[in-house]
């Protein structure tokens, strides 16, 4: 790997800049040659004001798409981080790496079959030994709990983990997915170099994990390695519209940041590997002051952790040139804006952060475009409502043909090809990288066959731009809204994420996303009424909203994802030509059947945990007994009485909890359970 010096770093940061800043110039300077024919009026000068910055916005995604389009042509960027020249120190000695998975009220089955795929291909490497799994839980579903410990047992008996993979539920969620992470850290993390990160519905090529190691074997000033995960295995049409978006452009984009970043990049919250012991150190995440949504835990804690390591001297690489790294999209919009809505609150939180003593100014760079990702939708919204009064300013003022002074009339200038290049030029700043991508594909055949022929690709492309256009006014209208709701005040709750794909129904989805129909029916026909011409422009913004409904629909829709499936539209090579760790993962999943001992009835997997011996045995063993001061006691007392005399149905969900939580106390129900139907009195039979 290359010095930054010898990278030139800085050469590389100012031509990003001065090509933003030149682009935005010159747009920003014709479009003030346009307004300013009779002086600048209050609504032109709101114009001039927002337009540099929104353009500026698109003009940076554009130039880092070019830049990624260089590293691809070229094949490689020489100021890769490489694995050449291990140190000395390092020569010999195997380092010992965790792979973390915080989960919370996930379909345990499922989540584990991505982790035995991970750990399968991990296996075939021969250095598994050098790997330890964790599945760290923060669910509070008494019965997502026994489950997820029922499919821990399964999947080690399937792969010999016992001894190499762990399984920890925490009694006190602190901190949500950062405070779990934390907590293992404190924990167990010591006694690992390295911990890759996972989420819930990451998979991973085992080759990949290895590489990454040796990344932070080979170069001991890296902190953190971050691999981007490509969306794979979804089969809604909107699910595989984002995958083929992911995999069609997302190289160009990953390979730009990188050629931008160096070692000075950012963290995504998974699919990473990090050195702990700078991680314990440096990372510990404050609790911002005040109330959420702007003040308490950070919810968007990647970032921050990312200029935290900067802040400390240590190195954050992207890693594009990896693969072998993958992740599920939201499979419909509503699913997607849930995630929005809780991403825009915690980036929303870094404008708390953006001056915060030390951070390196990439670092408040990331921050600062984190932020700019939801607040340009309502700047954009502003500059439309700026354009739309503008036009209804000059529809009712009158032309001045004669100055005093003049018998001979002044015809206004126009700027109609100035215009027009304006509007071309924002058009290729948005649509050329998709273009380049296509290009690319063309290029190579092996990969051009792997999206399915340039037939297919070029006529997916086309769609998938046509879907992001009627998606980006829908997109505006929500992030506009959570915006405004993070500034009153309105946080957003920790509810678990819902990855598989299932039917919409009519009226909860109109309560959703029905909203924007009729404000685009208003404002459609207030403009066709009063401003036709503008009306005509406005129309591209508002079909998406106008149509919100349906699109929501039938996007989510696995029906028609599969249509677009066997025409080979939106294909990606993961399918097309599917590596290894997925093609396992698909068999896992296609075979999945119910945990072992599943019961049909309600809160059957806690009866399990009662009556079942071998079931209250694991359970038992997970749980561990801590001593309790007497008030806890006399409390565990009371639920035991009032189920031997009641039944479960008696206790709610949190005192459910607190009687699993206790190993003694559910061994003292197992063993009522057991005893003579005369003496033992506990109502654990299934209800009916």
């Amino acid at each position: 790997m290359l010095s930054g010096t010898a990278c030139h770093r800085h050469l590389r940061r100012w031509t990003l800049l001065l090509l933003i800043v030149a682009t935005t110039a010159a747009g920003t300077w014709v479009l003030y040659a346009v307004l300013q024919v009779q002086g600048l009026h209050p609504f032109e000068k709101g114009l001039l004001a927002l337009f540099p910055v929104l353009f500026a916005w698109i003009a940076t995604a554009f130039w880092t798409a070019m830049a990624g389009l260089w590293v691809q042509v070229r094949g490689r960027d020489p100021c890769w981080l490489s694995t050449a020249g291990t140190p000395p120190g390092e020569a010999g000695r195997e380092t010992r790496i965790a792979l973390a998975m915080p989960i919370y009220e996930e379909d345990p089955q499922r989540v584990l079959a991505g982790l035995r795929a991970t750990y399968e291909s991990l296996q075939q490497t021969g250095q598994a030994h050098r790997f330890d799994l964790y599945i760290l839980s923060d669910s509070r579903d008494p019965e997502t709990w026994i489950a997820e410990e029922l499919a821990w047992n399964a999947l080690c008996e399937a792969v010999d983990g016992f001894g190499s993979i762990f399984y920890h539920r925490r009694r006190h969620n602190w901190g949500r997915k950062s405070g779990n992470i934390a907590e293992f850290c404190q924990t167990w993390g010591l006694n690992y170099d390295y911990m890759v990160v996972l989420d819930a519905d990451s998979v991973m090529d085992g080759a990949t994990l290895v590489e990454m190691a040796a990344l932070l074997d080979a170069n001991p000033r890296t902190a953190l390695v971050q691999v981007p995960p490509a969306p794979v295995n979804q089969e809604t049409l909107f699910a595989r519209i984002q995958q083929f978006a992911g995999a069609a452009y997302g190289p160009l984009f990953a390979n730009g940041l990188s050629f931008w970043q160096l070692g000075e990049g950012n963290y995504w919250g998974h699919n990473a590997i990090i050195r702990v012991a700078p991680f314990v150190r440096h990372c510990g995440l404050p609790e911002l002051p005040g109330k959420p949504p702007l003040g308490g835990e950070i919810l968007s804690h990647d970032f921050v952790e990312a200029a935290l390591l900067r802040r400390a001297g240590w190195q954050v690489w992207m890693a594009p040139w990896l693969g072998g790294s993958y992740e599920e999209a939201p499979p419909n919009l509503v699913e997607h804006l849930k995630r929005d809505r809780r991403w825009c609150q915690g980036n929303l939180q870094h404008s708390r952060l953006l001056l915060a003593q030390g951070f390196r100014l990439p670092s408040r760079v990331h921050l600062g475009m984190g932020i700019l990702t939801y607040l340009s939708s309502p700047l954009w919204l502003v500059f439309l409502i700026l354009a739309g009064g503008e036009a209804l300013r000059r529809k009712h003022t009158d032309p001045v043909y004669f100055q005093e002074g003049s018998p001979f009339p002044v015809w206004p200038p126009s700027f109609f090809l100035e215009a027009a290049t304006l509007l071309v030029i924002t058009l290729g700043f948005l649509y050329l990288p998709k273009l380049a991508g296509y290009l690319l594909l063309l290029r190579d055949p092996r990969l051009r066959a792997r999206f399915g022929g340039s037939g297919p690709a070029g006529m997916s492309m086309l769609l998938e731009s046509l879907f992001s256009a009627l998606l980006a006014p829908i997109l505006m209208l929500f992030q506009t809204r959570f915006v405004v709701a993070n500034l009153l005040g309105r946080a957003v709750g920790w509810t678990p994420q819902r990855r598989e794909a299932a039917g919409a129904e009519l009226w909860p989805l109109l309560a959703s996303v029905g909203w924007q129909t009729p404000i685009a029916v208003a404002v459609g026909l207030w403009a066709y009424l009063n401003l036709p011409t503008f009306f005509l422009w406005l129309l591209p913004v508002l079909a998406g909203p106008l149509l919100v409904v349906p699109i929501t629909l039938f996007s989510g829709m696995v029906s028609w994802g599969r249509a677009a499936r066997r025409r080979s539209l939106f294909l990606i090579p993961a399918e097309s030509d599917s590596p290894a760790v997925l093609r396992r993962l698909k068999e896992l999943t296609s075979s999945l059947t119910p945990v072992p001992g599943a019961p049909p009835a309600e809160r059957g997997y806690v009866r399990q945990a009662i009556t079942d011996p071998f079931v209250n045995a694991l359970h038992v063993s997970l749980t561990g007994s801590a001593h309790k001061p007497l008030s806890e006691q006399y409390y565990l007392d009371s639920m035991l009485t009032r189920v031997q005399e009641r039944g479960l149905e008696d206790l709610g969900e949190a005192e459910l909890r607190v009687l699993l939580n206790d190993a003694d106390s559910v061994q003292r129900l197992h063993a009522l359970a057991w005893e003579e139907p005369e003496a033992g009195k506990v109502r654990l039979a299934a209800p009916g």
